[in-house]
């Protein structure tokens, strides 16, 4: 997922952490197809730092400072998720209570 720059050019983007940066291809997709797109890459980061915690505690590795920026990394991006879900749900229940 990107996010443009106010600078209103499209080639000015910036790379959200943790997703993969935008392609031609899906530069022009849809709502669902972003969503789709941000929530496998979160799933990505939660099984890394699973990997990474799981590697540190069996041995395999003794790097706990990268083991914790991985868990720190799926920590923010999951609290990211959990707050667009509760800004999405809120604005379906506003457009719900919306009288036509």
């Amino acid at each position: 997922m990107t996010i443009p720059i106010l600078s209103g050019t499209p080639t000015n983007m910036i790379a959200v952490a943790g997703s993969t940066p935008a392609t031609p291809s899906n530069s022009g997709a849809g709502f669902s197809e972003v969503l789709k797109q941000s929530i496998e890459a979160v799933n990505g980061a939660l099984h890394e730092a699973e990997a990474s915690a799981a590697g540190l505690a069996s041995g395999q590795h003794a790097n706990i400072h990268e083991t914790m920026i991985a868990l720190e990394k799926a920590n923010i991006s999951f609290r990211l998720m959990t707050k667009v879900q509760n800004k999405v749900i809120a604005a379906y229940q506003d457009i719900m209570r919306l009288q036509v």
